[in-house]
């Protein structure tokens, strides 16, 4: 059973008088609790994982999502999985929408989880055949904001810019070295918004249709099959109720027909395509900015939002009046959550607090020691703490079960899979506690 490392891997806050102190010196009482807590949790990660990859890209990446495919050779003993990633330079450098090939160890691969394998202070417990290769750089116009891969075929790619526009890029129509004079060539580029944002969906449902929302308070939408061949589209349809930055969007995978925004307006609305006005009153969600919502893959009716007011919360599409339950135990605004591909009730979310959760919904009101209480609520089943500054975007991995790919602002991705000694007597939860 892996050690109680809970508590000492809870995040460092700074208390109101700490900030004041900042200019002062208090920077580098910061950064030395940061790197105490990240010796702390290298020291425990050998019990508490049973693979962890961590990678120094050149510069930050903003977004990152697994590919579906994985491809396997008889002789070898990995399998090869690819990443979607991209960049965010500085002094003018050009920035790329970026693919990497992925060698995760089998799962029969043995691995000695105590060496650590590391270079340039960085590395992991993957294994010799643990490795991480850029394959392919296409020209992007500024950072790339959010970068997400159609369903229906993943070579087509949607990012989000630090323009107004969305582009489009077909990755087999692109070499794997960029043309060194920097011009940038998307495939189709997506108008509607008038400022640049994060949020962008496909839907999993209708081939082609892509939403989008940004900091003009826009919703928009396209069907990329309407194109007539000109490389300039225009929004198909636009939705209009925020009244601040729409943050984040997602489709409903159980309807073609509904979706939801939500925005620093603290406002959740859940959306008909077939209408131009929201399908519920417009729901104050939470006490701070909404910056993230995602729908439960296996209940047509959960979905659960993220705020800066540091809590997930939980909610029913039968019953909007309240939520159902918040998730309390990041330290730091909440940036991005997701539900687990292969369990209803599992979710994990990441923030400023450096930190990824993992969350179990059936152990929602479960009685626990006053000592497990002071670790968290009992629905809390895992935090991530190998990151050593805020956690800008995660992504599960639906070929293998409990690993996810997070990054991080100072260069840092990293691949991880708790160990089985954790999930594994969780591994038929109870999907009613889902339903609460």
């Amino acid at each position: 059973k892996p050690p109680p490392a809970w508590r000492e891997l809870q995040p460092f806050s700074m208390s109101g008088k700490e900030e004041k102190k900042e200019g002062s010196g208090n920077e580098g009482f910061e950064e030395k609790l940061i790197n105490d807590e990240y010796k702390i949790w290298k020291k425990n990660a050998p019990f508490l994982y049973d693979i962890v990859m961590t990678h120094a890209l050149e510069w930050p990446s903003l977004t990152v999502e697994w590919l579906p495919d994985k491809h396997t050779q008889k002789d070898k003993d990995y399998s090869v999985q690819r990443l979607i990633l991209g960049t965010h330079t500085s002094d003018n450098e050009q920035n790329h929408l970026m693919f990497a090939e992925v060698r995760l160890p089998l799962e029969d691969t043995e691995i000695d989880a105590r060496k650590y394998e590391e270079k340039n202070g960085y590395g992991g417990y993957g294994g010799v055949s643990g490795r991480l290769e850029i394959v392919q750089k296409i020209n992007h116009p500024g950072e790339v904001n959010r970068a997400r891969y159609m369903p229906q075929n993943p070579n087509l790619v949607a990012t989000k810019t630090a323009s107004a526009s969305v582009l489009l890029f077909d990755k087999t129509k692109h070499s794997s070295k960029p043309p060194k004079n920097g011009v940038s060539n998307p495939d189709l580029k997506l108008e509607g918004h008038k400022k640049e944002g994060y949020g962008i969906s496909w839907s999993p449902v209708r081939e082609g249709l892509l939403l989008s929302g940004s900091d003009d308070s826009l919703v928009c939408y396209w069907d990329i099959r309407a194109n007539s061949g000109k490389n300039v589209l225009q929004a198909t349809g636009t939705f209009e109720k925020h009244t601040d930055v729409v943050e984040d969007v997602a489709w409903n995978p159980h309807n073609q027909n509904l979706f939801a925004s939500c925005g620093d307006d603290k406002l959740l609305i859940l959306w008909d395509m077939r209408e131009r006005n929201p399908c519920h009153e417009p729901i104050k969600a939470h006490d701070g900015e909404v910056n993230c919502l995602s729908f439960n893959p296996y209940s047509e009716n959960l979905f659960v939002t993220g705020s800066a007011d540091k809590t997930v919360a939980l909610w029913d599409n039968r019953n909007l009046k309240n939520k159902i339950h918040s998730l309390v135990g990041h330290t730091e605004q909440i940036f991005n959550v997701a539900w687990c591909p292969f369990q209803e009730p599992i979710l994990a979310s990441c923030g400023a607090d450096r930190r990824v959760n993992i969350w179990d919904l059936s152990q929602i009101g479960k009685q626990q020691t006053p000592e497990d209480a002071e670790d968290g609520p009992p629905e809390l089943m895992f935090i991530h703490g190998g990151h050593t500054d805020k956690i800008s975007d995660f992504c599960w991995n639906s070929n293998e079960e409990w690993m996810i790919a997070s990054v991080a602002d100072n260069n840092i991705l990293q691949i991880w899979q708790p160990t089985d000694s954790i999930w594994a007597m969780d591994d038929e939860p109870s999907a009613e506690g889902a339903k609460a």
